[in-house]
């Protein structure tokens, strides 16, 4: 079995960057595609490679200008293909089982979100504890992996006010996507409840990274509470406008 590896849409975002772009929705069977290509791009590209950035349907590819120029960057992406269909498939990326906390308490919207769905908290907590995730990118903030899909069943919008401050761990849902919060940080996704598991550390820097699966595993307060995380009740001290 071999990669399937067409040529992505190739544009220019920036003086020493450009922008491979496979697709502009959200569709599983890319993330191999795209861990594949990131693993070539490193090793095609070398020392004049700055920094990738994939992501649900690109990859960002920034270049050394004193090393390369636009026509050599591109010339050197487009032999990548040939390489990809001669390889085989990449294996899937980590399973990575995160525990959640799924109370009122530390996910304020779990009780609004359930009841505009029909649900009890207790449904969606179910729902979203039963998908494997896929890692699709890491932003916002250090160790932030945006993943999906969430079921239809529970996906919500995020909300129209962003709030401030967000607590670290907390769980959220924008449309159909799912993450945790690494740290404290304004955040406008819906949240259902906290994860004691620490996503980043100065030392190890990020536990997630893109192409990885990720399982979220209900637990109770005790047990959340045994594992190092922090049952204080969220406060939403921002008043209304």
């Amino acid at each position: 079995m071999t990669v399937t590896a067409p040529l992505p849409r190739i544009i220019p975002v920036a003086e020493d960057a450009v922008l491979l772009e496979f697709s502009q929705q959200i569709d599983p069977q890319l993330a191999p595609v795209i861990s594949a290509w990131a693993a070539a791009i490193r090793q095609q590209l070398g020392q004049r490679l700055t920094d990738l950035v994939p992501s649900y349907g690109s990859i960002t590819v920034y270049y050394d200008l004193t090393s390369a120029d636009f026509r050599l960057i591109i010339s050197l992406l487009k032999t990548i293909p040939e390489k990809l269909s001669r390889q085989p498939a990449q294996r899937p990326g980590r399973l990575v089982e995160l525990p959640v906390w799924y109370h009122p308490s530390v996910g304020p919207d779990l009780e609004s979100l359930a009841h505009a769905r029909g649900l009890s908290p207790d449904q969606v907590a179910d729902i979203h504890s039963a998908t494997t995730y896929q890692v699709y990118a890491l932003g916002f903030s250090p160790g932030f992996g945006f993943m999906g899909l969430v079921d239809p069943a529970v996906a919500t919008p995020r909300l129209e006010r962003p709030r401030t401050l967000v607590p670290a761990g907390s769980v959220g849902i924008a449309n159909r996507q799912t993450a945790v919060y690494p740290s404290l940080s304004p955040g406008g996704w819906q949240l259902i409840g906290r994860c004691p598991t620490p996503l980043f550390d100065e030392d190890n820097l990020a536990l997630l990274t893109v192409g990885d699966r990720v399982r979220f595993i209900a637990v109770n307060r005790h047990r959340f509470v045994e594992l190092g995380g922090d049952e204080t009740p969220f406060e939403d001290t921002e008043s209304p406008r």
